[in-house]
């Protein structure tokens, strides 16, 4: 029963504070415009992850008792809050949302003492990554943080997402033996859920990059604390959970790297520009896709913590689904179709010799 109003409780607060977010938005005249990049209509208000913070504070001073990792990682994430809140409000450059998330980065390693130490894989094999274990982190942390703001680019989507994930990580933690995850997880995931009935399409409010690299934050955050350890399941875990914007974000690096852009390069080339390119699809039509393909990335992290063969054998179908979709779209580039063209070779192959000639002379005539 307390779990549930660990949930209810802060929807019911985003719910009722979203439309004074909305009103002083527009006071201040903080809303998203049209341009080549975006694909919604008209001036949109874009703070409404001011809604989903203080929801989640206030809900967390009621039900979660704060220990120094838990301090370190909302001392953290005020950081990153507030860096996105300045961006909304006055767009700074990259090299300053960085500085930002790279201060709230510092202070859940620091005050929470939160990385890893070392690394068990199977065989037997064990790596001390004590030297490293503080640039893993922190390239962990921005990575992600990065992610969840780079998906946030169709109605709902970032928001649905990180509900998704927040209530797997809510689920695996109580398996983990982790009550305080699990709040935390249930509390934002409660948060995120009453600001969605105003951001799913058409939206009426904006998450903004304060909601967004929030949620990216705290996810990879919590993410670390939930299944810290040494052990090479408790490292997948996460990864898992988060394939869908890890792979779109290394997608959009090589891409970009790929056709002379900057890294920073804004382009309509991400998964749900594809999706909707690809299959003619709408912004509903897309935003549910991508739940429900994480929705499976979800189940296949669960059967790992429960069966690792079975969440091996669900993640490769998964992951080889995945790469036949990006080869056959085009999202690194056009020339990149390494397992198509080996799957067309294997077909030339196993034609036999009369029906190779009879395709060639059909060519020819």
């Amino acid at each position: 029963m307390e779990n549930l109003q660990i949930f209810l409780l802060p929807m019911m607060i985003s719910l009722a504070i979203v439309p004074l977010v909305k009103k002083i938005a527009w006071k201040l005249n903080i809303y998203a415009t049209e341009n080549e990049r975006t694909v919604h209509h008209g001036k949109i208000a874009r703070i409404g992850g001011v809604a989903v913070y203080i929801a989640f504070i206030l809900t967390l001073t009621l039900f979660i008792r704060i220990d120094d990792s838990i301090s370190g990682i909302l001392i953290g994430g005020f950081v990153v809050f507030i860096g996105g809140l300045i961006d909304d409000m006055y767009n700074l450059p990259a090299w300053g949302k960085i500085l930002f998330q790279g201060g709230g980065a510092v202070c859940a390693m620091l005050i929470g003492d939160l990385y890893l130490t070392s690394l068990n894989l199977p065989f037997g094999i064990h790596i001390d990554v004590s030297i490293l274990s503080i640039l893993i982190t922190f390239i962990w942390i921005i990575g992600i943080t990065n992610a969840i703001n780079l998906i946030d680019g169709l109605d709902g989507l970032s928001s649905g997402f990180s509900i998704i994930v927040l209530l797997t990580i809510a689920g695996l933690s109580t398996l983990n033996n982790r009550p305080d995850v699990m709040m935390i997880a249930l509390a934002l995931a409660g948060a995120t859920a009453g600001f969605l009935f105003y951001n799913f399409h058409p939206a009426s409010i904006f998450i903004g990059d304060c909601g967004a690299q929030f949620l990216g934050f705290m996810i990879s955050t919590i993410s670390l604390l939930g299944f810290k350890g040494g052990t090479f399941i408790t490292l997948a875990i996460p990864i898992i959970l988060l394939f869908v914007p890890i792979m779109d974000t290394m997608i959009a690096i090589v891409r970009r790297k790929l056709s002379g852009k900057r890294i920073s390069d804004p382009d309509k080339n991400h998964l749900h520009h594809t999706l909707m390119r690809t299959w003619k699809l709408g912004q509903r039509e897309t935003v549910l896709i991508i739940y429900g393909i994480t929705i499976l990335f979800g189940f296949a992290a669960y059967l790992f913590v429960v069966d690792e063969t079975l969440g091996l054998i669900m993640l490769g179908f998964l992951i080889l689904t995945c790469e036949i979709f990006i080869e056959a779209t085009g999202m690194v580039s056009k020339k990149y179709r390494p397992l198509l063209g080996l799957i067309n070779r294997m077909k030339k192959w196993s034609l036999p010799n009369n029906e190779e000639d009879g395709i060639k002379n059909e060519g020819s005539m």
